[in-house]
């Protein structure tokens, strides 16, 4: 296995995590200052970055696994594949290696989330006041556990992680959130996460009885076992823990809420990367390995994929608060995602992948403008703004651009995604592919409403005149925009990665 590799992943968040424990303990370090602290988890987080970068060089660029590490765990005792629940649960817990390995689909995600977790530090530099501490060490625990979950080679351990996951987000949300709702919102995200997943850790209980082993791509290779009719109710009892986190209607109450109550940073991170983790568990563990029960069970998802498109666009026309409306707005761009991620096509597969990118930029943006707003008038009722353009031109240049990318205008990143995955439902199915386009227009009817009203027009009499955006607000803002834009100008270099990925999973 590959060391240094693995040590580019998961050494620098490990690293920032222990030099913020240390800090201010030992004579002669850091005091532990506000300051301080922010300034060591930002530097540990882009090492982790350069990291990343470093192995993104370094992978299989023709679809094979790169792998990482190998961990001899302590080793269960052998079982012979069987259609029954039986045998001892500690043997799936603990038997067998820990691997990790990284391929085109998820080296992108890990690409993502170095990127997203140093602009989540940065854009909540002086809204944090107290426990900065324990905030920054939950934001490195969270860096470190979204590395293991996009790179971990086993079911279970990926069960663990996916739900190890929620534990630093939970927090951020309940100690850090901005109103008095906070606990009731961390709550919401912790139960309807967890009950979900329950259903799935069951699912992989029986997966494990009938191949004998935890080990995704023995699972991949054998799929063949799992008969036509069992495949169904564990492919369905998986789709609801992923729909739950995508999330999709009907699955969506609890990110609204959770939206509206976490700071900053909970909000960059949960739309940027955690309601990814349920798209990439559709990729990872639908057409790979339960070939028949996704194929039979598309109609039906492809069908809470388009409610979930008209549901998320009206939803949002209607918002008067500017976080419900871009909650809203993810919503329906997921709903998007996931009808092509069924549609077993590589073309779908591809573009559901490269919106889920695009989205986790554009809508991580989204929330940092709304947040800079916020900062400066205190409220986030869309009827207060108008005419932003007059005083605070720089912010709403990029609130311009920022909805262009929004809806997948080209050249931005999502037009590549949404481009590809018209093409893939309308190969599926015609009708299918006239409600993705029906999408593609509402998305831009709520965006441009949303921009158009603030921006334009004469000077509110609301709200007072305000300073833009300042230095370390635009370097974030600035980098994510060309971000957003730089992987639509040139995709192919993500795409042909991505696509040999999937081919190798032999989809």
């Amino acid at each position: 296995m590959n060391w240094i590799l693995s040590t580019l992943l998961f050494l620098p968040p490990f690293m920032g995590v222990f030099h913020l424990l240390v800090a201010g303990t030992i004579r002669g370090s850091i005091r532990g200052s506000s300051g301080s602290l922010k300034r060591i988890a930002l530097f540990w987080s882009f090492i982790s970055l350069i990291g990343i970068i470093i192995l993104w060089l370094s992978i299989d660029q023709e679809g094979g696994l790169t792998p990482l590490m190998k961990i001899d765990w302590i080793e269960g005792p052998e079982r012979a594949p069987t259609k029954h629940f039986v045998g001892p649960i500690l043997p799936i817990i603990m038997g067998g290696p820990l691997v990790f390995a990284v391929d085109g689909v998820s080296i992108y995600f890990l690409i993502l989330t170095a990127f997203i977790v140093p602009c989540s530090i940065l854009i909540s530099w002086n809204s944090i006041k107290y426990l900065v501490k324990s905030f920054l060490i939950c934001m490195l625990v969270l860096e470190f556990l979204l590395y293991a979950v996009f790179s971990v080679l086993d079911i279970f351990w990926f069960y663990i992680l996916f739900e190890g996951v929620l534990i630093p987000m939970y927090l951020i949300l309940g100690i850090w959130g901005s109103r008095e709702e906070k606990m009731q919102a961390a709550y919401y995200f912790f139960f309807y996460t967890l009950i979900g997943s329950v259903i799935m850790l069951l699912c992989l209980f029986s997966l494990y009885n009938i191949h004998g082993t935890t080990d995704y791509l023995t699972l991949v290779s054998s799929n063949s076992i799992v008969p036509e009719n069992m495949q169904k109710w564990l492919f369905l009892g998986i789709f609801l823990a992923m729909a739950v986190k995508i999330p999709i209607f009907p699955f969506h109450i609890w990110l609204p809420k959770a939206h509206v109550e976490a700071p900053v940073a909970g909000s960059v991170l949960l739309a940027g990367i955690l309601l990814k983790l349920g798209g990439y568990g559709l990729v990872r563990l639908s057409w790979p390995i339960l070939p028949l029960g996704a194929q039979n069970l598309a109609p039906a998802i492809i069908a809470m994929g388009i409610i979930g498109i008209v549901y998320g666009s009206f939803g949002t026309c209607r918002q008067i608060d500017v976080k419900r409306l871009v909650a809203y707005s993810s919503v329906a761009h997921m709903g998007l995602a996931s009808i092509t991620l069924v549609t077993h096509d590589i073309i779908g597969l591809t573009g559901s992948i490269f919106i889920m990118l695009a989205h986790g930029i554009v809508s991580s943006l989204l929330f940092i403008l709304v947040t800079i707003l916020y900062d400066r008038h205190h409220t986030r009722l869309i009827k207060y703004y108008r005419g932003l353009s007059i005083s605070m031109p720089i912010w709403a240049t990029i609130m311009i651009m920022t909805s262009l990318a929004n809806v997948a205008a080209p050249p931005s990143g999502g037009f590549v995604g949404e481009y590809l995955s018209i093409l893939s439902s309308f190969n599926w199915n015609p009708i299918v592919g006239f409600f993705v386009c029906s999408g593609v227009i509402l998305s831009a009817v709520y965006s441009f409403y949303f921009a158009n009203r603030i921006t334009f027009g004469g000077p509110s009499n609301l709200i007072t005149f305000a300073r833009d955006v300042n230095r370390r607000e635009f370097y974030i803002t600035a980098s994510m925009i060309l971000l957003a834009f730089f992987i639509g100008i040139c995709p192919a270099f993500i795409l042909e990665v991505i696509q040999n990925s999937l081919f190798f999973l032999a989809l």
